[in-house]
């Protein structure tokens, strides 16, 4: 499987990669956080921009993706506005979402951009052509907080984004019953096994698909969500208690 390299990290390779999320309303709390995550087992920081009080003035959003990229370092930072129909904070009109994106991408702060799947193909190839125009790679996403879809459903989404030129295609799931994260981690295995080049996110949210969160490096996640405070969806873990058991199911498959 081809890797994808942002920064010093390596996506797709070892064991899966720790994302914290920033979900924070104010400038100066997006930044204190951010601080606190230098000294986290964290590999990437996700800022979730539909949390920030801001994000309506576009010189704003650059000024604290700026400071976020001078605290972070190294650290790569995945830019993400989740629209309220997928599980954020707020909505936003298509075209203020795509220029929101497009001025990210174009300002060289951040590494990552996540798109959603549903924002509409023209767009979404539209963004993730703009992002490669300024070395940025595309997380292409999909949410479903309310179900868990058909296995079928699931592989059909992330075919879909890797036609459409998603870097790394992402879903994230709602079980409803034990044996839907079994249908996620099965279309996981599948996806990686059969279709996709590179790597692939997947996660079963809540209590009930914690294991999701767990077993990427088994069955084929090369990246899970981990809270270094604040949520920013239903079961995630304490990102050091997660790098702590990531690290033994890692060892463990090495030696066999």
């Amino acid at each position: 499987m081809n890797t994808i390299k942002v920064r010093n990290v390596i996506i797709g390779k070892g064991r899966p990669k720790i994302c914290v999320p920033i979900v924070a309303a104010a400038q100066e709390e997006i930044l204190d956080t951010a601080a606190g995550f230098c000294h986290l087992a964290a590999d990437l920081v996700e800022w979730r921009a539909d949390w920030y009080e801001d994000v309506n003035d576009l010189s704003r959003v650059l000024e604290t993706a700026g400071k976020l990229r001078e605290i972070l370092g190294e650290i790569p930072l995945l830019f993400t506005f989740r629209t309220l129909k997928e599980g954020g904070e707020r909505s936003l009109e298509t075209e203020e979402y795509v220029a929101l994106n497009r001025a990210v991408a174009e300002s060289g702060f951040v590494d990552l951009l996540d798109i959603e799947l549903f924002t509409g193909e023209e767009e979404v190839v539209s963004l993730i052509s703009h992002a490669h125009e300024h070395q940025v790679k595309v997380i292409v996403s999909s949410h479903d907080f309310r179900k868990t879809p058909s296995r079928e459903t699931i592989l059909g989404r992330m075919k879909k984004m890797l036609e459409l030129g998603a870097d790394i295609p992402k879903i994230a799931v709602m079980p409803q019953v034990t044996g839907d994260v079994l249908a996620l981690l099965s279309a996981t295995l599948e996806m990686k096994e059969q279709y996709a080049m590179g790597p692939v996110i997947t996660m079963s949210m809540s209590g009930v698909g914690v294991i999701s969160r767990l077993a990427g490096e088994t069955f084929g996640s090369a990246v899970t969500y981990g809270s270094g405070g604040q949520k920013s969806a239903p079961g995630q873990i304490d990102v050091d208690d997660l790098a702590r058991i990531l690290n033994v199911i890692h060892e463990s498959q090495e030696h066999g």
